[in-house]
This record gives C-alpha cells, structure tokens and sequence, in this order.
C-alpha cells in the first residue's frame, strides 16, 4: 500500500543559492524589533572567511558550502520597507552583508562591473539610498552607514560590531583577492524557510535552534575528517585509524584531542563556550587530502596507543617507568601533553629511559609543590610543551621557573594541609604504592574527651589555646602516617599511648618510628614535620638550573583570549612584565597599543612581517573610519579590534621578533575571575 505525501500549507522550505537570493531585485528584508543585538566577533568573521576562501579554492564548481537555515516570514500588509521579517539568520545576513560591502567599497572605483554585482546583494533596486537589509532601528542609521558608506572621518570615534567586523574584512581582503572571495560566496547555499500566515513562528525557531544535543568537539572532528571522501575511502580511514582511536581513548576522546593540539601547537586550547578543540584542530590541519589524512592519522593513532598506557600505566612494559606513570596519575590528566611527546620518544628511542623518569619527577616535584604552596596548576602544560620542543635543557629551566622554592614549601608544609597524603608518605617512606596502607592522624581531627597525647591529661583537660593548636596541626605532615589496613581500624581515634603498641607492628619505616616517640603534641609534631620536610624536599626536588620565582607571572603566549568585550577587562591585568621591564597596563587594548608601537621601534622588520601575513593591524592608510593611532607619517595601527583579536596580534607579533618568551602578564583578581 502507497501513502500519498500531504504538502505542508505553512511551512515553504526550498534550498537556494544564498548571493542569488539575495541579488534578486525583489529580496528585502526587515530584522524584527524583539531580535537580539548583532552580535558575530571578529573570531565568527575569521571563520567565515576561512570557509570561503576554502570553497573558492575547491577544483569542482559543484562543491558548494550550506550555512544553514534562513527563517523569515511575509511582512505584515502595512509594512512598505520589506517583503520579509527575518527570524532566524540574521547574525549571518547581516555578516554577509558587511563583507560584501567590504568587497565593494574595495573594487568601486577600480571594476565597476564587479561593482554593479556586490551592489546588488547590498542596495535596493528602486532606492540606492537604502539597504536591503534593515536591521533593528535601533542600530539600523550606523549599520547602512557603513554598508552605504555614509560616514565621515569628522563624525568621530564610535564602538559597534559593524564597524569593527567591516573592518576586519576591509583589512583581511586586499584588492587581488576580491574576485576570489566573490567567487566563493556564490556558491554559499542555505535553506530558506518561509511561514505561512498561520505558522507558529516562535515554535519553529525553537525547534531549529533547541532540538537535539549540539555535536561534541570530538565528533565534529570526525565528520570534518571524513567530509568529501568517497565511500570506500571514509572506511578506510574510520577502520586504520578512527576506530583505533576511539579504543584507546574510549570516553575521554575529546579530552586526547585537547591534549594532543596543546602538544603539538605549544598554546592552551579553550574548552569552556566554544568549539575550542575543534576550532583548533581545523586550524592546525586546514586542509586534509587523502594522502595528507592517511600521514596524519597515523600519527594520530600512534599518540592515542601512548594515550592509552597514560590512562592505564599497568600496560607499561617496565615497571619504573609504568609506576612513574601512575606517580603523574595522581595530579589528573593535566601534564598529558607534555608526558605523551616524551613517551612517545622514548618508544622510539629518541628518549633514554633515565630522561623520560627525570622529567616525569620533574612534573611530580613541580605540581605538588605547587599544591603544597596554595598555587594553581591551570595553564602550566601549554608552555612547557614549547619549552621541551627547544630541548631538554629548556623544559627543565622552564619547571625549575614555575617550582616553589625550598623555603615556601617549608613554610607551607608546617602549617597547611597536606594534599595527596597517601602518595606523599608513600614516597616519603619508601614504601612505592600505598596499596592497602590507610592514612593515620596521629592526633585524631576530632579528638573524643578522653583521648591523650602523653597517657596523663585527657582531652577534656586541654585548654583551648591547646586544642586549637592540636586541630590545626592534625591535617598537616608532621601528624600523618602510613599504616596497614587491620592495623588502622584498630588505632582510629585512640590515644596516642595505645597507638604507639600498634605503630610498633607496622612495616612502614616512618610509622614504626613513632612507636620510638614518648609523648605526642604539637613540639613533637613540628619536630616530625621538620625532618620529613628534608626527605619531601629531597624526593620531589627542584631543577638547580636557575634561583628565580615567577611568582604566578603567565607568559605571554598563555594568556587567556576573551571574545569580544567582557565585563571587567579594563583591569584584567595588574601589570606587565616586558623583557624586564614592569610596565602598569591594565587592559589587553593598552596592551596591544604598547608593544605595536614599542616593536615598531625595536624591530620594525617583525612587525612588517607579521602585518603583512596576517593582513594588519598596521596600514600604510587610514583607509576606513574607526579607531586608528599614527605610528609616523605614513603608517598607521587600527584599534577597532575586540579583546580576542587584539591579544592574538599581540602573541603573534611577540613570536614573530622573537621576544615572546620575555613578556609575561600578572592577572589581578577580576581577570583571575574573569
């Protein structure tokens, strides 16, 4: 039995060519007054751009590139400006817009044939004076403004994401490339949805914008390597390589691309509010033709087998080396980058056995320290992994910087809890893996009335100087210890003359001491905390190699790139360390003003370079309104940028002259939270 299809009655959906919609003389379009502001960053716009530099690129003119769904519905009777009201697509129309009016104010007066075609996806065939496109009134004088053109150098400085997004573009596409760009916006596609009179408008947005889990990073990883390969070619590559992959990495798979683009980049990847890993991952392989693909996936699936011994050191043939591996297991997943290049040399016998166990104690010493001091580990891998890429020497240099001294974790040490206890006395005593050993408070942290460090007072008779004293002491070195499992079930919250018969029996050397000690309180705690910091400071050493703190300084390459505009950036900083000089910036703006115009003095030929290549922000003209500062008589940085694009050119610059390595930036408290 055949079931007729019944046609929708208002809901019209139709795949079309978005410049030749866009081109037709009867296409208008109103943004209706409840949609939010425009909002697309130059981040968004850098994307864009990609995609069509890519597709223009493409050998087959039937490759096409699809950005979506456009929803609009017929303007109401009296609504003379527009045959359509845009529900959904109005960040990418209107980002479409400013580029092409990019690419027309570039080429008008130089190829007006060209011209007259990006005029018509711009200005209304009746009206020249009028965009085809009007945004919210709110903000539709400056967005025709600057699509029209209409604005002059007099009217001053202004901030909006027009201007700073059109400049962007105007900055990125130089005159050359204008037909490029033009011929991969033609083969833009979308579908355009059009709503009857009687469609639930509201609904239909929400089902396109809410249904269904948004791909992982992962995943989306997946679909761009297999993106236009033949059938028989996406087997092969999901059967060699993906599939190995998933094995190894199993649930954390996203977590092993994240790891393995911060090894490979040298540069922290964001996972928090955006497609981070996989903006990086499209980024770092830009393009992937099948036999470029096949060399890097087998590059791939080699990292993923060391990823696997990683999560699960017991695979590891040597015992030392897998019992080092489950040393780093204890701190996380975080040093994966640094400790995946290094295994992976060592399986190629790149790496002695010896330098692979020094650098896994160097990462041990540098994180506990860390913890034991009260400093965060955060953002620590990235540049490391630059450091281990110059050599040996540099990575230890680069721990023995970032490493606590002797003298702060002796002081942290007397007086603070101590973090991963049962690893620490562990490796203090000897005893390797603390496997069936439990953790004893040698003055419980909540002492009953009777309890007794010396057999003679109890509890109840301390006063409460004392007691406070004794609970503050409890969680710290001095007061812990290792003992077998039946043995601590027995000692838990007894007095210190019952414990002492049971420490006797363990066969922990630092536990089997106690039972040596007279009388336990707080003389005998700091006297054991004394003498076990020797042993914790021999163990988890810190590199010889230089005497100097950076006192929770990030480098340069490690700061945080913050899309557009946020809440508190103008004190995100409380200075800035520039090759030894302490500079009071606050804001990545000033930043950015600061070492573009300091490089341009100190090493001109850098920053020419880098312009050049990366299309800005230094132009020999001021050739559109916004925000510019005069380097000399006939060069020129703009400084409409947002945050993220302004401490990108300020990483880029830096690396460029060779200087990144000397600039550091202190967070204040609101770019600590930021």
């Amino acid at each position: 039995m055949v079931t007729a299809l019944v046609t929708a009655t208002n809901v019209e959906a139709t795949a079309v060519n978005t410049i030749a919609w866009l081109s037709e003389a009867s296409t208008t379009i109103v943004v209706p007054v409840y949609q939010r502001q425009y909002r697309w960053d130059i981040g968004g716009c850098e994307q864009l751009l990609g995609d069509i530099r890519a597709v223009a690129d493409f050998g087959d003119d039937r490759h096409r590139h699809f950005i979506g769904s456009i929803l609009s519905t017929a303007a109401d009777d009296d609504d003379d400006d527009a045959e359509l009201v845009l529900i959904d697509g109005q960040q990418r129309i209107t980002t479409l817009m400013l580029l092409v009016a990019a690419l027309h104010h570039t080429v008008k007066n130089d190829d007006a044939e060209l011209a007259a075609e990006l005029a018509k996806v711009l200005v209304r065939a009746g009206d020249p004076t009028r965009t085809k496109l009007r945004p919210h009134r709110g903000w539709a004088e400056i967005f025709e403004s600057v699509v029209l053109d209409h604005r002059s150098a007099e009217e001053g400085l202004r901030d909006s994401r027009f201007d700073d997004n059109y400049a962007f573009f105007r900055s990125q596409v130089r005159p050359e490339e204008v037909a490029r760009i033009w011929r991969g916006l033609q083969k833009l596609e979308h579908v355009a949805i059009t709503l009857g009179p009687d469609a639930n408008a509201q609904q239909i947005f929400e089902s396109l914008n809410s249904t269904g889990e948004p791909l992982r990073d992962h995943e989306l990883i997946h679909n761009y390597v297999l993106m236009g390969l033949s059938h028989a070619e996406q087997s092969e590559i999901e059967d060699t390589f993906w599939l190995p992959i998933e094995q190894n990495t199993g649930e954390v798979i996203g977590s092993f691309w994240r790891h393995y683009l911060v090894m490979t980049t040298g540069r922290e990847v964001a996972i928090a509010g955006e497609r981070g890993v996989y903006d990086a991952f499209r980024h770092e392989f830009p393009r992937l033709d099948l036999a470029t693909l096949r060399a890097h996936a087998t590059e791939w699936r080699e990292y993923s087998d060391a990823y696997r011994v990683l999560l699960d050191p017991a695979q590891e043939a040597d015992p030392e080396i897998a019992q080092q591996l489950g040393y780093v297991n204890t701190f996380g997943r975080g040093m994966y980058p640094l400790v995946m290049r290094a295994y992976v040399d060592y399986t190629h016998d790149e790496v002695a056995k010896e330098e692979l166990i020094a650098l896994l104690e160097h990462v041990q010493s540098l994180l506990l320290r860390r913890t034991v001091v009260g400093v965060s580990n955060d953002r620590l891998v990235a540049r490391l992994c630059r450091a281990r890429a110059a050599g040996t020497d540099e990575v230890v240099r680069a721990i023995a910087r970032v490493t606590p001294s002797d003298e702060r974790v002796r002081v942290a040490l007397k007086y603070s809890e101590l973090p991963h206890t049962a690893y620490v006395l562990g490796r203090i005593a000897g005893v390797g893996s603390p496997a069936g050993l439990e953790v004893d408070h040698v003055v419980p942290l909540a002492p009953s009335d009777d309890w007794s460090g010396d057999g003679i007072r109890e509890w109840a008779e301390y006063t409460d100087d004392e007691q406070n004293s004794h609970r503050a002491l409890a969680p710290t070195l001095g007061n812990l210890t290792l003992l077998e499992q039946g043995l601590a079930e027995r000692a838990f919250g007894g007095s210190f003359p019952e414990k002492r018969g049971l420490y006797a029996q363990s066969a922990v050397p630092t536990t089997r001491e106690l039972a040596e000690v007279a009388a336990w309180g707080t003389a005998a705690i700091a006297d054991r905390t004394v003498r076990l910091t020797e042993i914790f400071l021999e163990v988890w050493k810190r590199p010889a190699v230089v005497s100097i703190d950076d006192d929770g300084l990030t480098p340069i390459l490690d700061a945080v790139r913050r899309r557009g505009w946020p809440r508190g950036w103008e004190r995100e900083f409380e200075y800035v360390e520039y090759r030894g000089e302490h500079w009071e910036v606050y804001d990545v703006k000033y930043l950015f003003n600061r070492i573009f115009k300091r490089l341009w003095a100190d090493s001109r030929e850098s920053v020419v370079a880098f312009s050049a290549r990366r299309g800005g922000p230094i132009y020999e003209a001021q050739s559109w309104n916004g925000h510019w500062d005069a380097l000399d008589e006939s060069n020129y940085l703009y400084m409409g940028w947002d945050s993220k694009y302004m401490l990108t050119a300020v990483q880029g610059v830096l690396e460029e002259a060779g200087l990144a390595s000397d600039v550091f930036v202190k967070y204040s408290y609101i770019g600590a939270v930021m």
